[in-house]
Formats: structure tokens, C-alpha cells, sequence
């Protein structure tokens, strides 16, 4: 049994068609107007449900509305139905279409191309801002991205060709500048992108993907700023700012470690003995503060020996292809000494890796007057370490990034303090 309703002459002309079979379907010229063609609204099998016979058509013939809202924004199609059957029944089918509105507002589509606060960037963006900076001589530059005006002109220079964007018809690129200064900012500040959101007026999400980008784009462009000596005249160089330290020596080796949120379904693959979750940077340097080799990513849990082993590093002194100067006599002896890096007692001892001896002696002791000296020469490194932390704080912060990112990251660090 089909039954037809009349409509109020006040309503489109909608014709609601109520079935036997509980259900019901909305038809009319106006409908497609709204986005409705046929509708079947199962409030009325909730209602019908409750009526049998004569009840049920009598309860019918009580219905007087039956509205279609639609919302004009072409993003968004709202469709929801208020039935008013009866006084007892209005509540509960007033809810029911509070609901069926709530499950369509679940996922909202985006109404603007740009926010606000981005469309502004134009007028009051990164631009104004560097170039308010490198006003008066740049007193205030190195403070905001930690290098000089030059510095980073030079750096812009070598990175542009991979940095550079295209306009499209819709807006226009940023520029490659501001993508180096909000990348060079976090590796200063370590602020969390949302902060820097704020400051360059772009999203969050746009400057994580610029940060992964132009730091890829570093470790390209600066590749050889990290490099060991080629020959044995450029080894006996290192050995000479040494020599009143440590003779001998050529070089400092230690591991640090890089705290970073721990991974998504990691568990304790990055947990470290200091209870933190990291990632170990393990780095060879020279007396000028310089990196002479690196090596990051490799997981918190393992030891610092264990880290130096799987380095190449290692595999290098292994097969002697360090081109390392042969042993000589030391200075003030007639004992012949290899060249060797200093390390702590977690490294192994090998021909050209010296570690301090064990365990505390008695001052004044030979070994005890060994260990000081050595450490004079080994606590290098950690000076480097300390220096690049506190130009480059974003070390010094948990990095809330993915490992291989995170190790991009530090690995650009490196890069620009040696550069």
C-alpha cells in the first residue's frame, strides 16, 4: 500500500511517497535543486514500526512537515530531515536528525585554499623580516639563524638550483630563501613546527616537508666539508697541532647521543642506558674543532664500541686504506710509535686507537700523568660536541622525527659547523 501525502502549499513542491514496507521516498522538481532526488528516510520505519492498521494511517495522515535543508556552499552537502508526526514523536525524530547531521559533519571539507594567516604571508612574510635583520651591518642575523649575512648568501648560492620552487596559477612559490631560513631557524631553535608556523606564516605541515628537503639538499651541496686526509703529508699536519698535547696524535674519536621521541612500534630499539630514546652520532675530529668523519643513525641501544665496529671508519683502519704514516720514533724517546686516534674505555685498543688506562692510580703515578694527557687530547670531540649544540640547540631538544629524518638533520649540523 502506497499512500500519498499532501504538501503545505508553503513547502516546495515536495511529494513524499510512503510505502507498506516502511519506507519512504522524496520526488519532485525542486528536489535536485537541494541534491535530493529520491531520499528514503528511515525515521519513517522507525515511526511506522509502533502503528499497525487504521493507527498507522491515521498517525500518517498527522504528518505536516517533511523539509530538505541544504546549505549553499558547493563544498558542502547537508541533507537532513525533521519529521513532525505527532507531539509525542517530535523529540525522538528531532534527534534522529541531529544525528544523521552529526554523522555527515564528521569529516568537513575545506571551504578556503589558504587561511588567513597564510594569505598574509605575502605582505608581511620572511622577506620583510630578513631583510629588517641584515639591516644595520646584520648585528641581528647571526642571532636569528646563526651564521653571518655572507655566510648565508653563500650557502642561498649553493643551494638554490635544489631548493628553487615554480609558481603555479594558483599562488606563488616560497622562495628559496625563506625556505633556507626556516630550516636554518629549527636547527638553531628547535622550536616544533608548530611554533614556526606561526613566525613564517606557512603550515605546519609545508615547513616539516621544506626542513626534510633543504636539509637533503645540504648534505649534498656540503658532502666534502667532512673529509679525512687523503695522504700521509696531510695526517703529519693533524699530528703537528697535537703534538704539545699528545704527540703522536691525529685525531679524536667518541660517540653522542642525539635524543629523539621514540619510533612508532620501536620498543626498545632506540632506549639508551641514559633511559632516553636516541640515536648515536659518532665522529672523528681534529684540534681546529674540525669533523673529519661521521657517522649517524645507528640505534641508541648499542654501546659506543659497538657503533665504532660497524663504522667505516673501522673497516678503513682494518685494511690499513687510511693511508696513515708509519710508525715513527717519539719524541724524546727511542721508542717507535704508530699514529694513533684517542679514544675512552669504551673503544677497543688497537695500533692506531689509544685508550686510557683503567681504573683510578695514584697521583703522580706514570699512568696517572698518561691518562691526563690523553684526556687533554681526547676531550676535544666533546668540546665539538658542546659547540655545535649550543649554535645548533636543535640537538639539545628531543627531535620529533622519523630516525632517517632525525639523522639528516644532525647530519646537517655537521655540516654547516665545519663549513
Amino acid at each position: 500500500m502506497n499512500i500519498e501525502l499532501a504538501t503545505p502549499v508553503w513547502l516546495p513542491t515536495f511529494r513524499p511517497t510512503l510505502h507498506s514496507d516502511g519506507g519512504a521516498t522524496l520526488a519532485g522538481e525542486d528536489s535536485c535543486r537541494v541534491g535530493a532526488k529520491n531520499i528514503v528516510y528511515r525515521a519513517y520505519t522507525m515511526f511506522l514500526s509502533t502503528f499497525s492498521g487504521e493507527d498507522s494511517y491515521n498517525g500518517l495522515r498527522r504528518l505536516f512537515v517533511c523539509v530538505l535543508f541544504s546549505r549553499a556552499d558547493e563544498n558542502m552537502e547537508e541533507a537532513v530531515a525533521l519529521h513532525y508526526m505527532s507531539v509525542n514523536y517530535y523529540y525522538l525524530l528531532h534527534l534522529y536528525g541531529y544525528q544523521v547531521q552529526s554523522n555527515m559533519n564528521k569529516r568537513r571539507r575545506r571551504r578556503w585554499w589558504m587561511t588567513t594567516i597564510h594569505r598574509n604571508r605575502t605582505i608581511t612574510g620572511m622577506e620583510r623580516l630578513l631583510s629588517e635583520l641584515t639591516a644595520e651591518s646584520g648585528i641581528e642575523f647571526p642571532g636569528f639563524l646563526r651564521m653571518s649575512t655572507s655566510d648565508f648568501e653563500i650557502l642561498l648560492q649553493k643551494l638554490a638550483p635544489l631548493i628553487t620552487k615554480k609558481d603555479t596559477k594558483f599562488r606563488k612559490a616560497i622562495p628559496a630563501k625563506v625556505r633556507l631560513a626556516i630550516t636554518l631557524r629549527y636547527l638553531a631553535t628547535g622550536d616544533d613546527f608548530r611554533s614556526l608556523h606561526y613566525l613564517f606564516k606557512i603550515s605546519h605541515q609545508l615547513i616539516s616537508k621544506i626542513v626534510h628537503e633543504v636539509c637533503a639538499s645540504i648534505l649534498i651541496v656540503l658532502q666534502d666539508e667532512v673529509m679525512m686526509p687523503s695522504n700521509e703529508e696531510e695526517w703529519l699536519q693533524k699530528e703537528t697541532e697535537f703534538h704539545d698535547i699528545f704527540p703522536h696524535c691525529i685525531g679524536s674519536i667518541d660517540g653522542k647521543h642525539v635524543q629523539i621521541l621514540s619510533p612508532i612500534h620501536s620498543g626498545t630499539e632506540f632506549y639508551n642506558y641514559k633511559h632516553t630514546f636516541s640515536i648515536v652520532l659518532m665522529a672523528l675530529v681534529d684540534k681546529k674543532y674540525r669533523f673529519l668523519y661521521a657517522d649517524v643513525g645507528c640505534q641508541g641501544r648499542i654501546s659506543d664500541g659497538r657503533v665504532f665496529r660497524n663504522t667505516a671508519l673501522f673497516e678503513r683502519l682494518e685494511r690499513n686504506a687510511l693511508k696513515i704514516p708509519a710508525p715513527s720514533v717519539l719524541p724524546g724517546t727511542d721508542f717507535i710509535m704508530p699514529f694513533v686516534f684517542v679514544a675512552d674505555n669504551a673503544f677497543p685498543l688497537q695500533t692506531h686507537i689509544m685508550k686510557p688506562y683503567p681504573g683510578d692510580h695514584p697521583e703522580g703515578s706514570i699512568k696517572r700523568k698518561f691518562n691526563t694527557q690523553l684526556s687533554k687530547a681526547r676531550i676535544v670531540v666533546e668540546n665539538v660536541f658542546g659547540i655545535m649544540s649550543a649554535v645548533f640547540r636543535v640537538l639539545r631538544k628531543p627531535i620529533a622525527l622519523q630516525p632517517d629524518r632525525a639523522s639528516n638533520v644532525v647530519m646537517s649540523c655537521i655540516l654547516l659547523h665545519t663549513s
